[in-house]
């Protein structure tokens, strides 16, 4: 299956060897977006909600490269630090999904990159 591969300036640019996104078929897989100013590349200041909705406004920038919006995305997969923040993040994470709910996996880790409180990843249908 032939693939292309998304990139935005709006975005953060990669740290290491992988892409923002990749459209495969009718499908967007968007890379784990952590909390970056793009424009900086520095973590966003504030606390976990400062930092999960600049991690979404990254997700948010690719979806729009891509023609999409957070209404295509099916799938998310959420990493937090610490799972006593959870209904913190769940406050702004419904603020950019509204009625559209995916389905989503969050999980508690030990470290994230840049020790960043939150990374959020999604699947999106074209």
């Amino acid at each position: 299956m032939k693939h292309q591969i998304i990139n935005t300036d709006n975005a953060p640019k990669a740290i290491g060897p992988y892409s923002q996104a990749v459209k495969a078929g009718n499908m967007l897989f968007v890379s784990g977006q952590v909390p970056f100013v793009p424009e900086t590349m520095e973590v966003v200041e504030g606390d976990v909600k400062a930092q999960t909705a600049q991690s979404l406004k990254n997700v948010k920038a690719i979806l729009a490269q891509a023609g999409l919006d957070f209404s295509h995305v099916v799938k998310s997969t959420v990493f937090i630090k610490d799972m006593n923040e959870f209904g913190a993040i769940n406050e702004v994470y419904a603020e950019y999904f509204g009625e559209n709910k995916p389905a989503r996996a969050c999980v508690e880790v030990a470290r994230l990159p840049r020790d960043v409180k939150v990374e959020i990843e999604v699947i999106a249908v074209i």
